[in-house]
């Protein structure tokens, strides 16, 4: 999950600040030696031991004992004027010697090599993102162009149809409505105002005239819907990188994207800009308008933050050779000075490696004076850095990988039991706790190792949006500060992916059920019909459909208004409720007309399941309106094996119509012709 791996790098970057503090106080030292040997400041030979052992102190890990002066450097190590001196001695110019070597031939052109190394390095990435971008967009407007070209391919061919032109000579609205029904993306419009099917606010459109002869009788409008589904596809098939934002803009507004985003993005076509969207800096690009919409366009967005962290790795290892470019010229200067000085500059080339890093830097010892013991020292110093720092690296790995597995864990499922022990084993691995335990606000509990030994307690809600999910105790010897930063985080992932398990189950409800009346429906009543079809032909039982319309429904809105017309509603759907069997569906179909769905039952047995609800909504009052008599007509079909359930539908609907035009209130059977 994005989110985890976020965290998860924040939380290496402080670790290894943390890390790193300790070599602060050794650089501050170093920079003020150096200071010091400029001949104006002249100080005394003691100094030098001093400002070196507060270094070694600050190096040395907090359980590590610091080396007293006396077992660090048994004699006295100054500096007069230009010349370093050792008990009294003076044993050659260190200043121009090392300095002259180590600053001239390494320290100005290395600088000089990063700095424009670096500068390319930035130019490069963002040159390499534009041109990954311009490709992505190409892949995406040709996909674009294929959808377009379907699109109007089959609105020539819907054009060609004879039952289509038939209908437009006839003005037959009934007949249009029938043809484009199960071609949403289809719409026809013919002479003096007639027009079948649906076109979107804002889609792109490809109009065929329909043409008879020498007559043109009307047009096929195909449309593409621009929306977050169109860019859903078009990203998906171009390519894009998972941290890119394609986007649909009308002028500059954001009319669509994915992943979602909301904002403006003023850039014009054909060019990349930096720009800022919902306080985030992107790096876009944006492609011409799309073809027949100019006010649509498409434009990719690629976080700036992604970007300067590939040119961060690319100065990264570009610094690393450098440095290994350093540690050899110092082994040059080292090799140089050793004619001079000997031993003396073999300690101080091997602290300088340690100072740059360079753990594994060591001093041969040789002998058994004072040299050799502050050589045994720096050893032991750098080998007990260089271990602290191995556990350091391993320790961020182990908690990066436990982040890592469960953020994909957390992305991969909805379901909230599962999830809840998946964060409780997570939270035991991130922290290092003996156990951990989830107690939801039933009063259930999900644990994970030994939740109930004896140690310090670390207890984090998990709320989000006023919902509240739980409580996370994890229990253990004790809990460092970076220890409890995990486990929030832990538990702050944890409490969006609940409340996403919690949105997803509401809107799976919801795809499925009407909010008015909580029938199913047409969604969920189409897919049950089609199921109970399949199965009615393959066990040979019987299968009826009802089709209902509320009489006059349209004089109630009209004289009573939408809030009792609401309530008719409501009152019909109790009625069939009361009056369906448990193996019966009931569904909305569309505004007053429901579609009642009774397997097992043949027309006879559907026309008397419809007549006792005919009755029972004749008999119910409104409560709103208690003078109100509300009435319904019913069409009843029985499913043939040689027939679809287009044709039982319409055999049901024709029946309905009949009893509209018989007098309403009212049952009528499907005759067999009406198959």
């Amino acid at each position: 999950m994005p989110g985890s791996r976020a965290v998860s790098l924040a939380g290496d970057r402080r670790r290894l600040n943390d890390a790193s503090a300790g070599a602060r106080p050794e650089r501050d030292a170093e920079r003020g030696w150096r200071r010091r040997e400029q001949p104006r400041d002249q100080r005394a030979a003691g100094d030098g031991d001093r400002e070196q052992q507060r270094g070694d102190q600050a190096l040395l890990p907090a359980h590590v004992p610091p080396l007293s002066r006396r077992q660090l450097l048994q004699g006295t190590i100054g500096r007069r004027g230009d010349w370093l001196e050792f008990q009294g001695v003076k044993l050659s110019s260190f200043k121009f010697k090392l300095v002259a070597y180590f600053v001239l031939l390494s320290l100005v052109p290395l600088a000089a090599t990063y700095w424009g190394f670096s500068t390319v390095a930035g130019a490069g990435e963002s040159r390499q993102v534009t041109l990954r971008q311009e490709a992505g967009l190409h892949a995406a407007l040709a996909l674009y162009g294929e959808r377009a070209d379907r699109a109007e391919a089959r609105a020539e061919q819907l054009a060609r149809s004879r039952p289509l032109q038939r209908a437009l000579e006839r003005r037959n609205g009934r007949a249009l409505r029938r043809i484009v029904a199960d071609r949403p993306t289809l719409s026809v419009v013919g002479t003096g105002g007639l027009h079948a099917g649906t076109v979107p606010r804002l889609a792109a459109r490809f109009p065929v005239d329909v043409v008879s002869g020498a007559h043109r009788l009307g047009e096929v409008v195909a449309t593409i819907p621009l929306d977050a589904g169109l860019v859903g596809r078009l990203r998906r098939g171009a390519g894009f990188d998972s941290g890119d934002v394609l986007v649909l803009l009308e002028g500059s507004r954001i009319l669509a994207s994915m992943p979602p985003l909301r904002g403006r993005v003023a850039i014009p076509a054909g060019q990349s800009a930096t720009v800022s969207v919902g306080g985030t800096r992107y790096r876009a690009f944006a492609a011409p308008a799309l073809p027949r919409v100019p006010a649509a366009r498409l434009a990719v967005l690629t976080r700036k933050a992604v970007i300067d962290a590939a040119t961060t790795r690319t100065r990264d290892r570009l610094l690393a050779g450098l440095l290994v470019c350093l540690a050899l010229v110092g082994v040059v200067a080292y090799l140089q000075g050793r004619a001079i000085v000997r031993n003396l500059r073999r300690f101080a080339t091997a602290a300088r490696g340690i100072a740059h890093g360079h753990l594994q830097e060591r001093v041969p010892v040789r002998g058994r004076d004072e040299f050799a013991e502050l050589g045994a020292a720096l050893n032991d110093m750098a080998a007990q850095l260089e271990a602290r720092l191995a556990e350091l690296e391993a320790e961020r790995g182990r908690v990066r990988d436990a982040l890592a597995r469960f953020g994909e864990a957390l992305a991969a499922t909805h379901d909230a039991k599962q999830l809840l022990g998946v964060v409780a084993a997570t939270a035991v691995e991130a922290t290092s706790a003996r156990g951990s335990r989830i107690v939801l606000p039933d009063g259930t509990v999900v644990s994970s190792g030994d939740a109930e030994c004896e140690g310090e307690r670390l207890i984090l809600p998990l709320t989000a949006s006023g919902e509240r999910f739980g409580t996370l105790e994890l229990v253990g010897d004790s809990f460092s500060k970076e220890q409890r930063m995990n486990a929030a985080s832990l538990a702050a992932h944890a409490v969006v992916a609940l409340e996403n398990a919690r949105l997803h189950g509401m809107v799976e409800r919801q795809a499925l059920v009407d909010g008015l009346t909580g029938l199913a429906n047409r969604r969920a009543a189409s897919h049950a019909l089609h199921a109970e079809a399949a199965r009615a032909k393959r066990l040979e039982t019987p299968l009826s459909v009802v089709l209902a319309d509320l009489d006059g429904f349209k004089e109630v809105n009209d004289e009573h208004g939408h809030a009792v017309g609401d309530a008719v509603l409501r009152v019909f759907a109790e009625v069939l409720r009361d009056t369906l069997r448990e193996s019966d569906l009931a569904g909305r179909w569309g505004g007053e007309e429901f579609l009642l769905l009774l397997p097992g039952a043949d027309k006879e047995g559907a026309a008397q399941l419809a007549e006792r609800v005919r009755v029972g909504l004749a008999t119910r009052r409104i409560p709103s309106v208690p003078e109100l008599r509300v009435t319904a007509s019913f069409g009843v079909a029985e499913y043939a094996g040689e027939t679809n359930t287009e044709q039982l539908v319409a055999a049901a609907d024709d029946a309905l119509y009949r009893a509209k035009r018989g007098g309403k209130d009212r049952v009528e059977r499907a005759v067999r012709a009406a198959f």
